[in-house]
């Protein structure tokens, strides 16, 4: 299997809260991720997407990673990849997205 991948990936096991803006409800999940990129980001959730999906993605970045303040980031993505998961005895669903735009914000504004 060719990697396909064209940035690093970092294991970085974050919260991060997804919202699917085109479903009428404006509930968000929250999860966890297992590895980020410039790129794409893959995290785990307890209820399905469906791949194609449109995403609003936000993460926090705390300050012992970014060796200063706490950075915010707020991204459009889509689900590429969906995969049912076994964690700790319970069914997840593992999302792979490709992040299409980003924006970073440092320190009070992240808190904004």
């Amino acid at each position: 299997m060719t990697e396909r991948r064209t940035t690093r990936r970092y294991d970085l096991s974050l919260p991060v809260v997804i919202r699917v803006p085109a479903e009428r409800a404006p509930d968000s999940q929250q999860g966890k991720t297992r590895d980020v990129s410039t790129r794409g980001v893959y995290f785990v959730v307890d209820q399905n997407m469906e791949s194609g999906s449109q995403l609003d993605i936000t993460l926090t970045l705390p300050a012992e990673i970014t060796h200063g303040s706490e950075v915010l980031i707020r991204a459009l993505g889509k689900v590429v990849r969906v995969e049912r998961r076994m964690e700790d005895g319970n069914a997840r669903m593992g999302i792979a997205a490709v992040i299409e735009r980003y924006d970073i914000f440092r320190g009070k504004a992240a808190r904004a």
